[in-house]
């Protein structure tokens, strides 16, 4: 297997599981978001509810890199398609990986706002978008090289 393929195949997985997490676990994620003392809160089922947009998201980004991985289209096999592609997907996890930078300035879990990036699920979370950005950017200037 290719790196470009694993690559690929690690967009696909990814993008995947955030789909579960956001869209089907909503709950699970409600648990990492807020701290346990303010789950009682009015407002912890909204943000409960309004996580499932970003599995939206995700989902069709992991099925875009899977059917580049599988189906191998034709206008795929073109460097410029290739680099477009790579690009796009390193920058999808550059912005999940950049938002959590601010947190992480904040000193991460501050009171009961924001989320610990630096534990648990946010730290796996957040160390993954980076290193999938790094790889994504590496086939992108393995394509141009």
């Amino acid at each position: 297997m290719r790196f470009l393929d694993v690559v690929l195949l690690l967009n696909a997985l990814w993008f995947g599981a955030a789909f579960v997490q956001f869209s089907i676990a909503q709950r699970n994620t409600l648990k990492i978001l807020v701290p346990r003392e303010e789950r009682g809160n009015p407002i912890a089922p909204t943000l409960s509810a309004s996580v499932a947009f970003l599995g939206g998201i995700n989902l069709p980004i992991g099925l875009l890199s899977l059917y580049f991985l599988v189906a191998r289209p034709p206008f795929f096999q073109g460097v410029e398609a290739q680099l477009a592609l790579f690009l796009f997907f390193a920058a999808c996890h550059f912005s999940q990986f950049a938002y959590n930078l601010p947190v992480l300035k904040r000193g991460g879990r501050v009171g009961v706002a924001y989320w610990p990036v630096l534990k648990g699920p946010m730290l796996r979370i957040f160390v993954i978008d980076a290193t999938l950005f790094v790889a994504n950017l590496i086939v992108a200037l393995l394509l141009v090289a």
